[in-house]
């Protein structure tokens, strides 16, 4: 449709030219032939010498225009050839991907055609109707395995989201990994119009681990061979991405490409870039068949349910058995079995124009895939350098990544108006919640936090885990913002254990985090370590629910919640492990209390024990801490006690009393409603005594708070009498609620307070 188009527009522009050109042209002429008002005769006997009108000015201008006149003589000669071969040509651009005269728009692996059509390409067709309903579900499926894979799938999807008009399922074919942190990941965006599908990768192993595979993608790099196993039955397409790609445009422009394909094409792909299959790369080098350049499989669009009916499976296998017989192993994973199975078959493919697959790899042939920045549509950086490849706009496409990479994902959750979504549980839920609170309220804005669903990223980075043969493991919890970024290397230094750390950051504060994460020796040398990034929204600190994001992704028995502006002390980690075996806390009801500590000075020659910690506290270089400040949240501790203290003993809970204790994983979590400053670990530990936890104090354990600058929240604690009303209206309703919930025994919380 769009060739006849183009074509239509050619032939009339054509035919008005050889039509109107002369008329002017004469037209021209004859006006010029008037002098004074009156004809000027062009008859050769009156441009003779002799005639009486003669002038050397009227000569000169008839010897012109009779050039002007060959000119444009000539000009439409070469008009009406140009016009025949035209119509000539016409037929070829209903000839699918085996001619080599095609636009850009069509699809071709000619250069020159290639070079010559970004511009029409890239334009609007005449009369053109739109081949992808409002809104028709567009279903992507992408193959993601581990830590570094999930975080590039976010960033895909952030450019697919950026620009789409349609629904979409993501059909997700991930590992176990992935699964757990793309789930909560989706489940907490809550993006309108979006489903998720996931599909296991390890179920799929079997399938291919039978072909050796070079590529540094692993076995999950072959997956993309069996699709059509691997995906429902009933659908018929579907579009396959790298991870590694960028959108800069609306995929139903891609989608739509699927109405072009005819008789047997069944894949569309884009003409590899590189000269990779030529086999010219390097003395000896020996790829895979392909057809001349071959194609690259970053994107691929599948008819599934022809695919199917040509026995997709067995001929891959067959292709691929027959060939690892010479070949050995593959060398660029699926690509290299797919293009074998093309060689073989080549009307498999409708060749895709290769702006839908611009290949950012050292050495290729993409720049000849753009002009201009409206030319690009696909940007695939399918080098092992990734941003540090060589190009020579690569500055430009680095920015476009980032863009994405750092774009708020939040205000991607826009509805698609007119277009009727599937119901949500979580989303109506959440509205429902929403509507039951008084905007009128004073506190609405702290009343509406507890119900904020926070986009969630776990295990942002790499994590590794062994579990402890005897059982005893605990797990350092904390929180942070970027402000207090610096005191993890001082914490890992500290705690040789694993650790779950929750971090409240922007996307483009996440990105600084792991640019500092990785350009950190004890960061890196540390896989125990479960960093979730919890992405800001709202006006409000979300402390507890940031502790509840740690708490939850802890792999061991027991946990040390803690903040992040303590050091623990040096062994602390071995000791509690020890100790929640001495003190049975696997049968007992008990929160160990590791007494805290603080000092004023930024650096601190830290104690390296009980002894060295007691004389620098008669020195005045620490302080129990908020002694001076807060003495309550402490004081039940018994400080005097614990000088002396040989073995662990029992303290009594008292009102406002807030420890840092080691607890069963299964302990309660803490409650959203307190956010920002004020009361909310005090909360946690009034419902830890409510459920009937003992507290022991350890003899022999210490952590030390760090100075900083005071927290936004206690700016906004200190000088904000709303803030204060409402935060002691939320405690009165939580004193409310914990007595309905434990009945008689919760009354001395409400007396605790009276008196206190």
């Amino acid at each position: 449709m769009l060739g006849i188009c183009r074509g239509r527009r050619k032939f009339l522009a054509a035919s008005l030219t050889v039509l109107f050109v002369p008329a002017i042209t004469w037209i021209y002429l004859f006006a010029g032939s008037f002098e004074d008002g009156k004809p000027v005769s062009l008859s050769p006997l009156e441009s003779q010498p002799h005639s009486p009108r003669y002038t050397a000015s009227s000569q000169r201008e008839r010897e012109s225009l009779e050039v002007r006149m060959r000119e444009v003589e000539e000009e439409n000669r070469v008009l009406r050839k140009q016009l025949s071969l035209a119509q000539s040509r016409g037929p070829l651009h209903h000839r699918g991907n085996h001619s080599k005269t095609y636009s850009m728009e069509e699809g071709t692996g000619d250069s020159e055609s290639l070079r010559a059509g970004i511009v029409a390409g890239n334009s609007s067709e005449c009369g053109q109707q739109p081949a992808v309903e409002k809104c028709e579900t567009i279903h992507v499926a992408i193959v993601c395995a581990g830590y570094n894979a999930s975080r590039d799938v976010v960033t895909l999807v952030k450019s697919v989201l950026f620009h789409r008009r349609n629904p979409l399922h993501f059909h997700l074919i991930a590992d176990a990994i992935a699964k757990q942190i793309l789930a909560t990941l989706f489940q907490t965006w809550m993006v309108p119009a979006v489903r998720i599908d996931f599909y296991d990768a390890d179920e799929l192993k079997s399938e291919v681990s039978w072909i050796p595979n070079k590529h540094y993608s692993g076995i999950y790099g072959l997956m993309k061979l069996v699709l059509t196993k691997t995906l429902p039955s009933n659908l018929e397409r579907v579009i396959v991405l790298d991870t590694d790609i960028t959108f800069a445009t609306d995929i139903a422009e891609l989608w739509a490409v699927f109405h072009k394909f005819k008789g047997q094409q069944v894949l569309g792909l884009v003409e590899n870039q590189s000269d990779w299959y030529l086999g010219n790369l390097w003395k000896n080098h020996r790829p895979w068949p392909a057809l001349g350049r071959g194609y690259n499989t970053g994107v691929i669009l599948l008819l599934l349910d022809k695919l199917r009916k040509m026995k997709w499976e067995q001929m891959w296998r067959l292709t691929a058995e027959r060939e690892l017989m010479s070949m050995l192993s593959t060398s660029l994973a699926d690509q290299d079995i797919f293009n074998a199975v093309i060689k073989q078959n080549p009307f498999l493919v409708y060749q895709l124009p290769c702006f839908w697959n611009v290949q950012l790899s050292d050495h290729t042939r993409s720049e000849q895939c753009y002009r201009d920045v409206s030319d690009l549509k696909v940007i695939h950086w399918n080098s092992p350098k990734k941003l540090r490849v060589k190009n020579k706009h690569v500055e430009f496409f680095r920015n476009l990544y980032l863009t994405f990479l750092e774009y708020d994902g939040n205000l991607l959750r826009r509805e698609l108006f007119g277009c009727p979504s599937e119901a949500d549980v979580n989303s109506e839920n959440l509205q429902k919640q929403l509507s039951e609170l008084d905007e009128d309220d004073l506190c609405y804005e702290f009343r509406r936090e507890r119900f904020t669903v926070h986009r969630t990223h776990l295990y942002f980075l790499h994590y590794e885990y062994e579990p402890a043969s005897d059982n005893t493991d605990v797990t350092l919890v904390a929180q942070l913002s970027m402000d207090r970024l610096q005191m993890l290397e001082a914490i890992c230094k500290h705690w040789e254990g694993p650790i779950s750390l929750a971090l409240y950051l922007s996307d483009a504060e996440a990105q600084q985090f792991l640019r500092y994460a990785q350009g950190s020796e004890v960061l890196m040398s540390r896989h125990n370590v479960g960093y979730h990034i919890v992405y800001k929204e709202g006006q409000f600190y979300p402390v507890n629910l940031l502790r509840n994001v740690a708490m939850k992704h802890i792999s061991t028995p027991y946990m040390f919640l803690s903040d992040i502006d303590f050091l623990p002390m040096y062994g602390l980690y071995e000791y509690l492990r020890k100790s929640v075996i001495q003190l049975d806390l696997a049968n007992t009801k008990k929160a160990l209390i590791v007494p805290a500590f603080e000092t004023l000075r930024y650096r601190l020659s830290f104690p390296k024990s009980k002894a060295e910690l007691l004389s620098m506290l008669d020195m005045g270089t620490l302080f129990t801490f908020r002694y001076h400040v807060w003495t309550k949240g402490h004081a039940p501790t018994n400080f005097a006690k614990w000088r002396t203290a040989t073995t662990p003993y029992r303290v009594e809970w008292e009102a406002d009393f807030e420890p840092y204790v080691v607890v069963r994983k299964d302990c309660p979590e803490y409650d959203r409603r307190f956010v920002g400053f004020g009361w909310n670990k005090v909360a946690h530990i009034m419902e830890l005594d409510a459920q009937e936890y003992e507290f022991t104090v350890l003899p022999n354990a210490y952590m030390i708070h760090m100075p900083h600058a005071p927290s936004f929240d206690i700016t906004k604690f200190r000088s904000n009498k709303q803030y204060r009303i409402c935060l002691k209206t939320l405690k009165e309703e939580f004193q409310q609620d914990m007595s309905r919930h434990y009945g008689f025994a919760a009354l001395k919380y409400l007396t605790a307070e009276n008196n206190s």
